[in-house]
């Protein structure tokens, strides 16, 4: 959608006007002719102008607008190819995480009867070939990235990145794809702007949404859309997201669903499944899905809205922990298109035999990223 620098334009052509309808792009704008005896001191020559201080200001200013609208250092949006999941995570697998890792705490710490319960009824340990995988998926989860060098520019933004790196390629990769994947569109979008709020998330920037799940909460949204057989799935819960009246930000919801998955793997409720498949990551992956399915399902037939987020998250945290075989069958068969597994057919109410639930009138928040927390022991907390 943004164009690129400009570079290759040839000189007659950047004082052409735009097509009927069309505006110039900003890197077009900045060399237009108009533009260029703005900057200049009145009654200077054109080649040898002396920029005063507050005009110096507003070119370097042009020039951050710029470099944010083309959110690829430069380059074309539209031209960064498609990234699989399989090759941002042999990046995240060959990257210097050493940072990341040391805010790592694996599992949650137990004492007294809980750990004399959790050893004679809980999960299995995950076995020990694994753990480097679940140290991998930990440390993907607390990525963080230096301050942005625009930030003083911008003061409206978070000065803290937390995994999204503007100057990593694979990042801007993973987000592009990501965009195109959800919109179906071939064509790119600049690395800020009201399009994410679109997508789903809280403001112009989706950097400032990652908290608590870091580069993991896109890195599951690339799986989500970049695997064929959940795609559809994918499609058919962003529509979904976008309803009159039944519209929730899609990926704050995903990176909900996120936080939930990785709060199970450190409570070791996933080490029997992992073990049994000798994965962690595509465990992981499954799991986001089947939460995924299972919260489109609900949402869809029961005709719920963005004030009952709260509370079906809730619901979605507990069967994750206690029933993610149940959530993971369910999603074998949904792809597997068996006659119970069709996303259209209405499922049964999760809250039926509870009985608790949102009341008529009853102020409902929306859950933002983290808000839900997990009371743990000791000091063992993800953020």
């Amino acid at each position: 959608m943004s164009g690129g620098t400009g570079a290759s334009e040839r000189p007659e052509e950047r004082h052409r006007s735009p097509p009927p309808g069309k505006s110039l792009p900003i890197s077009a704008l900045r060399q237009n002719g108009l533009l260029q005896a703005l900057v200049r001191e009145v009654g200077q020559p054109a080649g040898t102008a002396e920029i005063s201080e507050e005009l110096r200001q507003a070119q370097e200013e042009w020039e951050a607008v710029e470099e944010i609208q083309s959110g690829l250092g430069g380059t074309s949006a539209s031209a960064a190819p498609p990234i699989s999941f399989n090759e941002a995570l042999q990046y995240f697998q060959t990257a210097d995480l050493s940072e990341c890792r040391k805010k790592v705490r694996a599992t949650v710490r137990r004492q007294g009867l809980a750990a004399l319960v959790r050893f004679l009824f809980g999960p299995p340990r995950l076995q020990p070939q694994l753990q480097g995988e679940r140290e991998l998926a930990l440390a993907i989860a607390q990525c963080e990235c230096p301050f942005h060098p625009n930030a003083s520019r911008w003061p409206g933004r978070h000065h803290l990145y937390r995994g999204l790196d503007d100057n990593e390629r694979v990042h801007m990769r993973i987000l592009q794809t990501i965009y195109k994947k959800l919109t179906r569109s071939r064509l790119g979008c600049p690395r800020y702007g009201a399009h994410w709020e679109e997508l789903g998330f809280q403001g112009a920037d989706p950097g400032t949404d990652l908290r608590g799940t870091g580069m993991l909460g896109l890195m599951q949204m690339l799986y989500f859309v970049m695997d064929s057989q959940t795609l559809p799935l994918a499609q058919e819960i962003f529509k979904l997201s976008q309803h009159e009246t039944q519209n929730f930000p899609f990926c704050i919801m995903s990176v909900n669903i996120t936080r939930i998955v990785i709060q199970a793997l450190r409570e070791e409720r996933l080490s029997r499944e992992c073990n049994r498949r000798q994965q962690v990551i595509a465990v992981l992956n499954d799991l986001y899905a089947a939460a995924f399915l299972q919260l489109y399902r609900v949402w869809k037939w029961q005709h719920k809205t963005v004030v009952d987020a709260g509370f079906l998250l809730k619901e979605l945290e507990l069967s994750t922990k206690k029933k993610p075989k149940q959530l993971l069958k369910s999603l074998e068969a949904y792809v597997n298109r068996s006659p119970t597994a069709d996303g259209l057919q209405q499922p049964s109410s999760p809250s039926a035999s509870s009985g608790s639930g949102s009341q008529p009138g009853e102020e409902i928040h929306f859950t933002g990223v983290c808000d839900l927390q997990v009371e743990l022991e000791g000091e063992a907390r993800l953020i």
